[in-house]
Parts: structure tokens; sequence; C-alpha cells
């Protein structure tokens, strides 16, 4: 038993100081906060120029973001780019030129990822910097909403301790390799903390790194998740039960210039059943950008299809 305890003890303690050398303490100053800092939270560098993978909840609004390296080193950063709908954005320091490559951790896999498999998070939770908590991968294929909304899939549930100041810091596997984001804690409950997949956020790093920000499609409709009667769902074979209501069309939209109105229930796209707002999310992706499509829908009782033609979203301003 000593063996295997000096064991799991060597395995967290090796991950930590592999890791800890790039994760990094964030502070934002928001406008208008006249020199306070207004939040803070964690960060890792994957790159030796000073890219560095967080919460986009962490930078979000920020006028100016530091950074502080475990090597004592204060930087300021600038945010590439940021993905509220997956809460995550990637940041470069600067100084490197002066300074020399910076740490880097190394990025594993999240799609391996089994219950009960050892997990290390390293974090500064309420200032406390480098703070290093282990535990295990409690599930995976959990799904969470971000703060714009949008479901994120397949987060991984852990229950190695997590605290405000956590979010955007690294959880790592037993070899310290990088295999979520830690994002978030249900209050008040004990031992239920989430991360977003690593291999989530390679495919947005990409993207922001590329593009600046995620390109995804959109119709231009408000809708929401809504039950169709049974006789409805028997007369006219849709298979599932549920669609979504459509509740508003914006104007000169994809969804106005197709024609769908008020009262529409949008039960698939393309291929692809639509049982909820999510599933539509889930559908909007990038690949459909200006690509012919067809939406089923249930109209007066019958089912209508019609064609459509998704457009880019279009980013926010600042």
């Amino acid at each position: 038993m000593d063996a295997l305890l000096d064991a799991y003890s060597e395995a967290v303690a090796g991950a930590a100081e592999r890791a800890s050398p790039a994760v990094v303490k964030i502070e934002t100053r928001k406008p208008g906060s006249r020199g306070r800092s207004g939040g803070s939270g964690s960060g890792f560098i994957f790159a030796p120029d000073g890219l560095t993978l967080t919460n986009s909840h962490v930078v979000q609004g920020a006028e100016r973001v530091t950074v502080s390296l475990q090597d004592g080193r204060t930087r300021t950063a600038h945010v590439v780019g940021d993905d509220p709908a997956t809460d995550l954005a990637v940041l470069r320091i600067a100084g490197n030129g002066d300074d020399g490559a910076y740490p880097t951790v190394e990025l594993g896999e999240s799609a391996t990822l089994r219950p009960g498999q050892v997990v290390i998070a390293i974090g500064n939770p309420y200032g406390f910097q480098y703070t290093v908590t282990a535990g295990v991968v409690s599930a995976v294929g959990r799904s969470m909403r971000s703060q714009s909304g949008r479901l994120i899939d397949n987060v991984v549930q852990t229950d190695a301790a997590l605290n405000p100041g956590n979010s955007g810091g690294p959880l790592l596997d037993s070899r310290g390799r990088v295999v979520g984001v830690n994002n978030a804690i249900i209050l008040p409950a004990q031992g239920i903390c989430f991360a977003i997949p690593i291999d989530t956020a390679k495919i947005v790093v990409t993207a922001l790194l590329r593009d600046g920000r995620v390109r995804r499609s959109y119709l231009g409709l408000g809708g929401q998740t809504v039950r169709i009667a049974r006789r409805i769902v028997h007369d006219l074979t849709l298979g599932d039960d549920t669609g979504v209501l459509v509740t508003n069309v914006e104007p000169e939209s994809p969804a106005a210039q197709a024609g769908l109105v008020d009262g529409d229930v949008i039960v698939r796209f393309n291929d692809q059943p639509v049982k909820s707002v999510d599933d539509l999310h889930r559908v909007l992706t990038e690949e459909h950008i200006g690509v012919p499509a067809k939406l089923v829908l249930v109209r007066g009782g019958a089912v209508r299809t019609l064609p459509i033609v998704p457009a880019e979203t279009r980013p926010k301003a600042a």
C-alpha cells in the first residue's frame, strides 16, 4: 500500500513540476476601473512565443491584461481572439524577445479520458498562486452551457478541487499533459467541477489564431424547444416529438429570405434531426456558411421543406 501511495504522490508531484512553469496568473483591468484590478484567473502557455490559453470570461471586456509567471516575471498580454461560445480565449504575452522562449506545457488528448483516471489541476484560486489539487475524472461527455447560451459538449467532470481563480488553468493527466481547461464549479456542491476538453480547445485555438474568432453560420431567428402533439407526430410521421418553435425572424436574415414565419416548428436541418435549440446550434458550423441547405418544418398541420442559405454569424462590436 505504501508503494502505491508513493507512486501516486510521485505522479502528481511530477506532473505539477513539469507543468507549473507554464501556468500563469492572469489579472485584468476593466474600462473605468481607475487602475484597480478588474478580475483574475489562470492560464497556461502552450507555445514558446507566449501564446496562452485561458477562459473567455477571464479576459472578456478587459482594457489591460497582465500575466505573472512562476519565475517572477510579470508581463502584459493582448487578446489574440476569444470565443464566448466555448468560453476559451488565446492571449499572447509580450517580451519573449528579451527573456528568451517562454516555458510551455504539452497538450494531450481528451478523447481517451475515462472515469477514475487521475487528473491534476493547477491554478490561482483566490490569488494563491500555483495551487495544485488532484482527483479523478468523475465523468466524460457532460454538457455545460457557456455564458453566451450555447451548449459546450463533451465536458470533463472532475473532483479535483477548483475555486474562483482556477478558471482557465490546466487540467493535467499523470504525465503532465493538458487534457482540459478548468472552467466551472457548481455551488454549493462539493467535488463537482468541470473542464473544457483539450480536443475542443485545439480546434478553437486554430480558428482564433487564423481568424481571430470562431466562424459559425446562423439563420437569423429566435426559437425555443417545444413538444409537438402526439397526433401530429403520428399523422406526419415525424419520428421525434420535439422541435424548435420559431418565435421571431430577423429582417433580411437567411430565415427571412427563406420565408420562415413565427409559429413554424423546425424538425430537421438537411439530414440532421432538430429536436432542440441546442441541436440547431450544433449543426450551424463554419462549413454551412453560404452553402444551400434544407429546413424541414411543421406549418399549419403540414410538413414543408424550405431551401435556406445560412450566413456567417456577424462578430459583435467591441
